[in-house]
């Protein structure tokens, strides 16, 4: 694809959906508790995208009769939505698209056995990643991430969060960045940058986890800041990566260069959150560990816990997070596929929407609400994005099912007939 050929945005008219999830709420901030299960549901509604903007949500008879459709009839893209249900563009928050190739190796030593840590220690895991990205061209690297977007774009993503993360040395970071940047600019979507220096200390560094922190810091993110590159700085905070202490210094960094932070938190142990909460992270994604006494303190907090259960399937884990226990005690839950080459290698929102309900005992309307709005909330872009009202960017996915629940019912599949992204279309399967 190139930048002619880019689809741009039309005025569009879908009409005759058969359910269309507005996920429309008066509140503003992301669903908690029992509000996360509603979806706003309109049927044999229409939905009218202007300027890559929603201008009206209806019936479709209303729509019909309207006087200025009618007039404009002509110029509309009129698309029968009949017997599919219509949400808001799925919002994938937490993907690590910025790398060459797979992790095969990984792969086979973990089926024989092996566990995350002694993969990780055998040399393998994120640091395999790590020569691919530094050697590649940043032709290369930019192709392989607009490939990954638009197979999300596919699956209904019309959003995505695009960590780095696998060069660790400033100039691979900056090329990582570049090359999100360039694909982006590929691709008719929102993306959002991030800078992941602080993913694990690389080899280079070893015994000398403070000298790579000061690196992150004074060099990696005033340069990704200078040149507009990241919106975010995240941090792997666990134990063999970044401890809190490391980690409450990169964020330290990253909000004095004006960079909003959210970290991996929690994946394999359990850390308190306190500390990282008074710096206002968007988020804090895994949480497979976090205490009770931290749950409350979440729950007064704007910060979205992200939960990643594709991860949790790849690595064969028995555990998942306890989605219940967050939403019950009112924290905002959002959903995400940790797309990556070692542990969560899925570019489908589905996928991630179907382990939430069978394996964290989400209903399919709270995976459907985490999956869009609240991870719109989670990159902060919860008054453009997440929910099919009027104002807001013309983003949605036409799923070729009858029912809303069906798109995590069918597991493995690719349901998503369509995706509209800033009002036009970008993927018709």
């Amino acid at each position: 694809m190139t930048p002619g050929k880019l689809p741009q945005p039309q005025t569009l008219l879908l009409v005759n959906i058969a359910q269309l999830l507005t996920l429309r709420s008066t509140a503003t901030g992301p669903r908690r508790g029992k509000e996360l299960g509603q979806l706003g549901i309109v049927e044999q509604a229409s939905v009218l995208c202007v300027g890559g903007k929603i201008v009206s949500v209806g019936l479709t008879k209303d729509a019909l009769r309207d006087p200025w459709i009618r007039k404009n009839r002509r110029n509309i893209v009129e698309i029968d939505c009949a017997g599919k249900v219509v949400l808001p563009g799925l919002v994938d928050s937490h993907t690590h698209p910025a790398f060459i190739g797979p992790r095969l190796v990984d792969f086979e030593k973990r089926i024989a056995g092996a566990s995350y840590e002694q993969i990780a220690a055998a040399g393998g895991g994120i640091r395999s990643s790590l020569e691919a990205v530094r050697r590649a061209t940043p032709s290369a690297l930019t192709a392989r991430i607009l490939h990954a977007l638009g197979d999300m774009a596919a699956h209904g993503s019309t959003t995505v969060e695009a960590k780095s993360g696998y060069g660790l040395t400033v100039e691979s970071e900056m090329k990582s960045l570049q090359a999100i940047r360039e694909a982006a600019g590929l691709w008719p979507r929102t993306v959002v940058s991030t800078l992941l220096g602080a993913h694990v200390v690389p080899k280079e560094f070893q015994g000398r986890s403070q000298k790579y922190v000061a690196t992150v810091c004074s060099e990696m993110i005033p340069e990704a800041a200078r040149r507009k590159l990241a919106d975010f700085v995240d941090v792997f905070c666990e134990h063999g990566a970044f401890t809190p202490g490391e980690t409450e210094q990169v964020f330290e960094a990253a909000r004095s260069h004006g960079l909003r932070v959210r970290a991996h938190m929690g994946q394999l142990s359990e850390t308190a959150l306190g500390r990282f909460l008074k710096l206002h992270p968007a988020s804090l994604d895994h949480l497979d560990h976090v205490s009770d006494a931290d749950i409350c303190e979440l729950a007064r907090h704007e910060t979205v816990a992200t939960l990643l259960p594709g991860a949790n399937h790849f690595l064969g884990w028995k555990e998942y997070p306890n989605a219940r226990r967050l939403i019950d005690s009112g924290v905002a839950v959002a959903l995400a596929t940790d797309y990556n080459p070692g542990t969560s290698p899925t570019v489908s929102m589905a996928m991630a929407m179907s382990l939430a309900c069978t394996q964290m005992k989400m209903s399919p309307a709270e995976a459907i609400a985490a999956a869009t709005i609240n991870g719109a909330w989670a990159l902060r872009l919860g008054e453009r994005k997440g929910s099919i009202e009027p104002g807001k960017d013309a983003d949605a996915a036409v799923f070729a099912v009858e029912d809303y629940r069906e798109i995590p019912y069918w597991f493995g599949a690719n349901h998503c007939a369509m995706t509209v992204l800033n009002g036009a279309i970008a993927s018709r399967n």
